[in-house]
């Protein structure tokens, strides 16, 4: 719920003993010199609101990141550092896969690219994250692709805003298949009593995607149908032709046409 840099700086001041070369060129120095310390989240104490503490034994850990290499602290005159962390909101988007894949001729993915994770988390100001609803990924691009792939792929950076994650994995199975080809009738289902609805055409010509080698003939297994609820739902008569849960090893289904014109007998 916080930035990961602070909004303020402090100064560290210690006992050092070191090299005479370190003591002559601190000696030149009209400033202090800045430097950046990342903290382990554990080191770092809440106060209140957007303040943190490190104090005590902690500032032992980061002698080195304080003065470099060679200065050994006796003793640490600052014991406590402050910094504040303005505080962010935060949502959960999804993660949106850019690819551009082309299959071998007679090769398909056998189910959508797998991402993980396939949501971040954004962290930023209100208005910032109002404005994002998806992250992007970097490209992926294949071609001729013929067997499983698999990688990751860095996630595009927003401006002002934080990601949760900076890559994801990915992975698709690839399957050869081979296409069957069949004339089936228009079912209707889920129609009340006393309504018949006419579909025309009442025919589709069909092609079933099935992996290659071929275990099951889905001819005779699957069956097309319209929806009553869709036929009242729609404003032009028109529904989407569906099917059931298709059997094992069968891939796709390409229904021609995929949308019917529909109209109530009884409504005449």
């Amino acid at each position: 719920g916080y930035s990961e840099r602070s909004i303020n700086t402090d100064v560290v001041t210690a006992r050092c003993r070191t090299t005479g070369f370190n003591l002559l060129r601190s000696g030149y120095r009209r400033d202090i010199p800045s430097v950046n310390v990342h903290f382990d989240r554990g080191d770092l104490r809440h106060v209140s609101g957007e303040e943190f503490v490190v104090s005590g034994a902690a500032l032992n850990g980061y002698v080195r990141d304080f003065f470099g290499e060679g200065a050994d602290v006796e003793a640490f005159i600052t014991d406590t550092l402050s910094f504040l962390f303005s505080e962010e909101y935060h949502k959960k988007v999804p993660v949106d896969l850019v690819r551009e894949i082309a299959f071998r001729p007679q090769y398909m993915a056998a189910a959508p690219v797998k991402v993980e994770p396939d949501s971040v988390t954004i962290y930023g100001e209100a208005a910032h994250l109002d404005a994002i609803d998806r992250v992007y990924t970097s490209p992926l691009t294949a071609s001729d692709v013929s067997s499983d792939i698999h990688g990751s792929l860095k996630i595009n950076q927003i401006k002002n805003v934080r990601i949760s994650h900076s890559e994801v994995d990915y992975s698709m199975v690839v399957v050869r298949y081979v296409e069957i080809g069949a004339t089936l009738p228009i079912e209707v289902r889920n129609a009340p009593s006393g309504r018949r609805l006419q579909v025309f055409p009442s025919s589709a010509d069909v092609v079933f995607r099935c992996a290659f080698p071929l275990t099951v003939n889905p001819v005779s297994t699957v069956r097309l149908w319209v929806d009553y609820n869709d036929f009242t739902s729609s404003r032009n008569g028109r529904c989407v032709i569906r099917w059931g849960r298709l059997p094992r090893g069968v891939i796709d289904v390409v229904p021609d046409p995929e949308v019917v014109d529909c109209i109530d007998m009884e409504s005449l």
